[in-house]
């Protein structure tokens, strides 16, 4: 999972995409970068950390030009720090810089084929660099001294009959415009919108509609499951859909945690669906317990706020903040060790002692991953004087590891991994854990737009929509575990 956002305008456009990357933070804050052009000339920077550390006075004056795209870099695949930072860049055909948000599953045997047929050098452990040398490669058969947009989304095809994986891909591509593309399930998502300016039409994409508030963008629409859009330099807007078809699955998780809440995605209000999952996960409660005791209803800071919210109204208890957060603590399932997310935790969360103090607690959070923060959050209660503390996920659990960018660990990793509820509910130290059901996961979404009828939702139910063979899953569930990271991080 990583935030990407490209604009092509009529006058200078760094601030305005670095002010995009500072709204869609919460999708990477390993890296960041921008890539802007400057008349024939690509001025690039980018670096380790948050999009505000990177990022100075001189760095953006330099960012010179009318279209740019940026990134910010959450490590899913390959190292971890500035030597992924993106955009990447390569200089031909045409010259070409790229950010990319997801994951390739067939890395390998895409790795041979750039090195072996396509005769290009892959410098990185990253699948964003192959997708780009595959782009590149696409485009330089196409024998074009200039490009036409025919040209342009015949490479893209190309991209698409050999890539496998959920990608959400912004181009900047010289002599030509920026080009945006989107696999062709549909998984990880993209979206377009405009602005009017004295000066002209002003084009943009990015990972979430909420870049296009800050920016004064309106949303026109998400960029559809293997479609490709093209902005010009001089301001056209071209499309074409790319990819045979298949599956529209977008992946739930993105409902689930990984959007703002003030984002729409797919037509659907990404808050309002976390509205309806308190709403079913109440349902669920009423009809397990109907004499429940539940004194309070408390959210875990802050992802988790909305449906707690209308799961505590739904059941007519206060809903009160029973714990006040840090907020220069980065999200802890992205921790890079499991006893760096158990010392961050007590660092990222302080409890209020008089919200549960001799009562019975409903501790409310958007999901449950390693298990990690949910079983120190549930300690920390009830060392606050909580009577009882009851703990309810807003997703069902997760089993399985998601394998189209987003960072879930290797599958023993995961506390619900191979386990019933029951046994969860033991390891957490709760009094009662309760997951929402995947049905009524998938209809509060479903209840903003109805033509949704698919979801990549993997990570619950261990079903990938792309397919996926067995040596790939054995291959991933030692590269994302712990004890590879750290062995990576070593050799950095």
């Amino acid at each position: 999972m990583c935030g990407i956002i490209g604009i092509v305008g009529k006058s200078e456009v760094a601030a305005s995409l670095y002010d995009g990357l500072t709204v869609l933070q919460h999708r990477g804050q390993d890296a960041a970068g921008i890539a802007t052009l400057d008349g024939s000339r690509l001025r690039l920077h980018k670096g380790p950390g948050l999009v505000r550390d990177v990022f100075d006075r001189e760095h953006m004056l330099g960012l010179r030009g009318h279209a740019g795209i940026g990134h910010c870099r959450y490590p899913t695949a390959g190292a971890e720090g500035s030597t992924e930072a993106q955009p990447l860049y390569v200089n031909s055909p045409y010259g070409i810089a790229l950010a990319h948000n997801g994951n390739l599953i067939n890395t390998e045997t895409l790795r041979r084929e750039v090195y072996e047929d396509d005769r290009r050098h892959i410098n990185t452990d990253s699948d964003s660099e192959i997708l780009l040398n595959v782009f590149a490669h696409e485009l330089q058969i196409q024998d074009r001294l200039t490009l036409a947009p025919d040209n342009i989304f015949k490479a893209i095809a190309g991209v698409h009959r050999r890539c496998v994986g959920g990608y959400a891909v912004v181009t900047l591509l010289l002599g030509c415009g920026i080009v945006a593309f989107r696999d062709r399930n549909g998984i990880r998502p993209l979206v377009l919108g405009e602005r009017d300016t004295p000066e002209g039409k002003e084009y943009a994409v990015a990972s979430e509609s909420v870049a296009f508030d800050i920016l004064g963008f309106r949303l026109l629409r998400d960029v559809e499951p293997g479609e490709a859009v093209l902005i010009t330099f001089d301001g056209q807007l071209h499309s074409r859909q790319c990819a045979e078809a298949a599956v529209h699955a977008p992946c739930i998780f993105e409902y689930v945690y990984m959007a703002r809440p003030d984002s729409m995605m797919e037509d659907v209000s990404v808050y309002k669906a976390r509205l309806r999952m308190g709403e079913r996960l109440a349902a669920k409660i009423r009809r397990l317990r109907p004499d429940h005791d539940i004194e309070a209803v408390i959210p875990i800071p802050d992802t988790s706020r909305t449906a707690a919210s209308s799961l505590a109204q739904a059941l007519g208890v206060p809903m009160r903040e029973g714990f006040v957060k840090n907020r220069y603590i980065g999200r802890t399932f992205i921790m890079p060790g499991q006893g760096e997310r158990v010392k961050s935790v007590r660092r990222k969360l302080n409890p209020i002692p008089l919200e549960f103090r001799k009562k019975a607690v409903l501790l409310v959070d958007d999901s449950i991953v390693r298990g990690t923060t949910s079983k120190q959050i549930i300690q920390m209660a009830r060392e606050a004087g909580a009577r009882k503390v009851y703990f309810a996920s807003a997703a069902p659990p997760v089993r399985y590891p998601n394998i189209y960018g987003i960072d879930m660990p290797a599958a023993a990793e995961l506390v619900a991994h191979g386990r019933s509820e029951a046994e969860i509910q033991d390891i957490l130290g709760t009094d009662w854990l309760i997951y929402q059901d995947l049905d009524d996961l998938i209809a509060a979404v479903i209840d903003g737009n109805e033509e949704l009828a698919e979801f990549d939702a993997s990570c619950f139910t261990g079903q990938y929509v792309t397919g996926v063979e067995p040596t790939y899953l054995r291959e991933l569930e030692f590269a994302r575990s712990d004890e590879a990271k750290a062995q990576r991080r070593q050799v950095g």
